[in-house]
C-alpha cells in the first residue's frame, strides 16, 4: 500500500535489545498527512537504523511511502503495526498506479455480470427498441386515474 503527504512530526527513535537474538534494534515513528480536501494524518514506523539512516525522513518533505499494515495480539487486546518498506520523494507528476489484479481472477477474460432482477424485472435483458420514437413513447394507463407502474402504493 501507499500513501503521498508531508511529514509532521518525527517522534524520537525506541531501541531495545532482543531477548531472543540478543541483538539490538532500533525503530523511529513518523505521522504523514495527506494531501487531499480532507487531510488525513497517519503514523509509521520505519525498522532498522540502516533503513531510518537511509530513508533520511525530515518534517516537512513530501513523500511517497510504501508500507505494510499487520496486527498482532496482546495480553488480549489487537495492535496495528504500518510499517514503511520504501519512502521516496513525492513526485506530483508520477501517474497513479492502478490496482493490482486480484491473484486467480482474469477481469479481461470475464463478462461483466449485470445486477440480478429486482421486484417486478424479468431476467433477460430486454431488447432495444427499434424506433426511438416508439421507445419515448410511454405506455398510457386503461384507467383514468391509473399509473402504468406495478407498485401496490
Amino acid at each position: 500500500m501507499e500513501i503521498q503527504g508531508k511529514i509532521i512530526a518525527v517522534l524520537p527513535e525506541r531501541g531495545g535489545v532482543s531477548q531472543r537474538t540478543g541483538t539490538e534494534w532500533k525503530v523511529a515513528t513518523y505521522v504523514i498527512e495527506t494531501i487531499e480536501q480532507y487531510p488525513r494524518k497517519c503514523a509509521f514506523e520505519v525498522f532498522g537504523s540502516d533503513k531510518i539512516q537511509s530513508f533520511n525522513i525530515q518534517v516537512g518533505q513530501l513523500l511517497t511511502v510504501s508500507f505494510d499494515i499487520d496486527a498482532h495480539d496482546y495480553q488480549g487486546r489487537w495492535y496495528n503495526t504500518i510499517r514503511a518498506w520504501r519512502v521516496q520523494p513525492y513526485d506530483p507528476n508520477a501517474p497513479v498506479a492502478a490496482a493490482a489484479p486480484v491473484a486467480g481472477f482474469d477481469t479481461a477474460a470475464q463478462p461483466a455480470a449485470p445486477f440480478p432482477p429486482t421486484m417486478g424485472q424479468s431476467a433477460a435483458p430486454s431488447a432495444p427498441a427499434a424506433d426511438p420514437a416508439a421507445a419515448a413513447a410511454a405506455p398510457t394507463p386503461a384507467f383514468p386515474g391509473e399509473s402504468t407502474d406495478d407498485l401496490p402504493f
